[in-house]
């Protein structure tokens, strides 16, 4: 079925539902708002296309998904390929592949594909996701201590050494206020879970740098103002030649976006004990990515952290997204300045704690306790995404998860589908 849920859950909406998913929705923006930012630098893209993400495909995954409480935007599994998109092939690029990712999901919503989640191996999803985590922390190092690079090497293997020859550029005043915040984000998550900690935590590291003068770098400092509005829709420049160039990155990408999407939509439904329609969300995702290419957007795609919050908040149908959405174009509006102060250690050590999450440490003792077999594969699978390419990572593991498959000629049952 690709019917959207709102269609389901308005029939019998009410007052006190509404009271709900505008408190849930005003919460989720908040905390959508620096994690936006942050994803989006750490993409290598200005951060404004961040929050033009969370806007226009917040408002659209909302409208057209499948499933009651979802939250979509950017995400960090996004960060490694947008980062190598732009890289090669300039943002342009970026947003021709989001463009043709967008219409290979609507192709694959149409055609009802969203059930195939269940043939793609858990230990790839897990592998993939924690080499994703390991490249964004590393990524954010740079930043978090304050060191001064003229350009950091998007490549891992030349990262690291890069950063350590810049050792000596160390900030102790950056290094503080990234401390600061990351402290705060976990005190204030343990104190009160229900409330927007995020913002806070960042909007208090950021103070300390405006308030005390210290010699810490700012969005404001480094990218200059943030939009106010949103940009007129256009499409990008197409070729055919651009468009061949760039198929393998869509299919990365529209890969990417079903995967977590449905992934996070699994989450939910066993937080609110409800059932996704997985078709309506591959659906929900294409269009989202097709309209935020449009406005010069990220890649977007259904985001767990931000869902869960959601559904810690109160939020009850898919009005909360949309409320989100709202809230994040409203302090687009009217508060655009007042984010230039955000301070970048701040910012890092939020994308240091997402990418902790991310791998999730709590999986871990299960991971080495699972068959050789599907150890190996997550192995694999991490270290083709950290050294290699995500491409080659997701390519090679589940091709040889399938080989192993059939090599232990099972029944379709054995075969463990992703749980998240």
């Amino acid at each position: 079925m690709r019917k959207p849920k709102i269609l389901t859950t308005i029939r019998q909406y009410s007052w006190s539902l509404l009271f709900a998913d505008l408190m849930a929705g005003v919460t989720v923006a908040l905390v959508a708002l620096p994690l936006s930012l942050a994803i989006a630098i750490a993409s290598g893209a200005d951060p404004g296309k961040g929050l033009i993400t969370a806007i226009v495909a917040g408002f659209l995954i909302s409208l057209l998904g499948g499933s009651r409480v979802q939250i979509g935007g950017p995400t960090g599994a996004f960060i490694v390929v947008v980062f190598g998109v732009i890289a090669e092939h300039g943002y342009d690029g970026l947003v021709l592949a989001t463009l043709m990712a967008g219409l290979i999901l609507l192709v694959a919503g149409y055609f009802r594909a969203g059930r195939l989640i269940a043939f793609v191996p858990e230990a790839v999803v897990n592998g993939f996701t924690i080499g994703i985590a390991i490249i964004i922390a590393a990524s954010q190092l740079n930043d978090f201590f304050g060191l001064s690079l003229d350009s950091v090497p998007a490549d891992f293997v030349e990262k690291l050494p890069a950063l350590w020859e810049a050792r000596t550029t160390f900030s102790m005043q950056a290094f503080i206020v990234g401390l600061v915040t990351m402290v705060l984000i976990l005190l204030l998550k343990r104190l009160v879970p229900k409330y927007p900690g995020l913002i806070v935590a960042v909007g208090i590291g950021s103070a300390l740098v405006v308030l005390l003068r210290l010699p810490v770098d700012t969005l404001g400092s480094r990218f200059g103002m943030l939009p106010n509005h949103l940009p007129i829709p256009h499409l990008p420049e197409l070729s055919w030649d651009r468009i061949v160039e760039l198929v393998p990155s869509a299919f990365i990408i529209a890969f990417l976006a079903g995967v977590e999407s449905l992934l996070s939509a699994m989450v939910a439904d066993r937080m609110i004990g409800g059932q996704h329609r997985p078709n309506a969300e591959l659906t929900a995702q294409g269009a989202a990515n097709v309209v935020s290419a449009l406005f010069g957007g990220l890649p977007a795609t259904g985001a767990i952290a931000r869902t869960a919050t959601n559904v810690r908040a109160g939020g009850k149908t898919p009005v909360a997204g949309i409320v989100h959405a709202i809230v994040i174009l409203l302090i687009m509006l009217i508060a655009a300045p007042v984010a230039g102060y955000l301070a970048m250690p701040a910012l890092a050590a939020l994308l240091m704690l997402t990418a902790w999450n991310m791998s999730e440490p709590h999986k871990w003792k299960n991971y080495a306790t699972a068959p050789l077999s599907d150890r190996m594969l997550l192995v694999l699978t991490m270290v083709l995404t950290v050294l290699v390419d995500l491409t080659v990572a997701i390519g090679v593991g589940v091709a040889v998860g399938f080989a192993l498959r059939l090599s232990r000629r099972t029944d379709e049952s054995d075969w463990t589908p992703p749980q998240r």
